[in-house]
């Protein structure tokens, strides 16, 4: 009973801030969600042919449902859920369905206020759970890409280590091979150039993990065009790495990012436009950003974070202003979310 009255609660802290109740659908077409998803999803799928012999899935994310559901124009902008996510996972201790109540802005006009709005009522609905302590962790996949477009090296390096940083082993491996100076043979060079005039006379509308042709094709002419020599990778790599440490509270993140850009001689502009961190300030929480963090969903753009209540992670989120389009819309939407995790929520003793 205790469980049902918090999510009672919960569920109308977010009405009361406007959020409207929306249900995602439970079963979804794997294909879909794999093409313009991303691959990370379908390792942790739950499949199944049904009758007409299609793949189909128990939805692994309730952000992705929900936002399938705007595009058919079968909800609201500024919507609420309750429902079951499920997905295999490889973490030890992981369940297979997990409960999520959680709330969605699309068309975000606000980035500021969306932001702050989407942690702050996460956190009054958190209100009354008993925990020695809430903290907040944060990061910013928004400066990570201003960091490496900052850099001085080929935009084909550029394009891999943003393309890739939400696959940390990969990505490990792309900077080793940055820091060795090795590059793309010319067996590589000669099939992406023949690849290129392939998909030149497709259909450019049509969807390819998660990017259409004509966007892919964009992706390829840099790669061609670009030149093949580089002797700076060593240091390049260096200074990505170094940045990848930056572990500190968010009220000592301005000194951290103007002594990394001073220390490596970067343009302090470049960690200037990150208001919705530091807007944070204004929860009065315990807030640590860590620069290395936000990396296990591929969707995410923007600002990323998770709260804990003691050693518990009970919610995250994150702004994913690409994701509606990758999912069939004609252009960006600008969008951020939460979801509430009650599994863990309910492990916790209540007020």
């Amino acid at each position: 009973m205790k469980s049902k009255k918090l999510s009672d609660q919960i569920i109308k802290t977010f009405k009361s801030n406007g959020f409207v109740l929306s249900e995602p659908d439970v079963l979804l077409d794997s294909e879909y969600i794999i093409q313009r998803s991303g691959e990370n999803f379908r390792r942790s799928m739950l499949t199944f042919e049904n009758e007409d012999g299609k793949v189909m899935c128990l939805r692994p994310d309730l952000t992705v449902a929900s936002c399938i559901k705007f595009l058919e124009k079968r909800s609201k902008s500024k919507i609420y859920y309750s429902g079951q996510a499920y997905r295999r996972s490889d973490n030890k201790g992981s369940e297979l369905i997990n409960d999520q109540l959680g709330i969605e802005i699309f068309g975000s006009k606000n980035q500021l206020q969306d932001d702050f709005k989407v942690i702050k009522t996460i956190l009054n609905s958190a209100a009354r759970i008993k925990s020695k302590k809430i903290q907040i962790k944060v990061g910013d996949i928004g400066l990570f890409k201003r960091l490496v477009n900052s850099l001085d090296m080929p935009d084909r390096w550029k394009l891999r280590l943003i393309r890739h940083f939400w696959r940390p082993k990969y990505f490990e491996e792309l900077l080793d091979r940055l820091d060795k100076n090795s590059d793309i043979d010319s067996v590589t060079f000669d099939t992406d150039k023949k690849r290129f005039y392939e998909m030149k006379k497709m259909d450019q509308n049509k969807i390819v993990a998660g990017r259409s042709i004509s966007e892919i094709l964009k992706r390829f002419d840099k790669k061609i065009k670009d030149p093949r020599s580089f002797s700076e990778g060593k240091q390049i790599a260096k200074i990505i790495r170094s940045f990848l440490k930056i572990n500190c509270k968010l009220s000592e993140l301005d000194k951290k990012l103007l002594d990394f850009a001073k220390k490596n001689n970067l343009k302090k502009k470049i960690f200037k436009d990150f208001k919705s961190i530091q807007n944070l300030k204004r929860l009065n929480k315990d807030v640590f950003f860590i620069t290395n963090f936000g990396r296990n969903i591929e969707y995410y753009t923007g600002i990323v974070f998770e709260i804990f209540a003691g050693k518990k992670e009970i919610a995250r989120g994150g702004r994913y202003d690409e994701l509606l389009k990758s999912l069939g819309a004609k252009k960006n939407i600008p969008a951020v979310g939460a979801a509430i995790n009650l599994n863990n929520i309910w492990k916790i003793k209540l007020l």
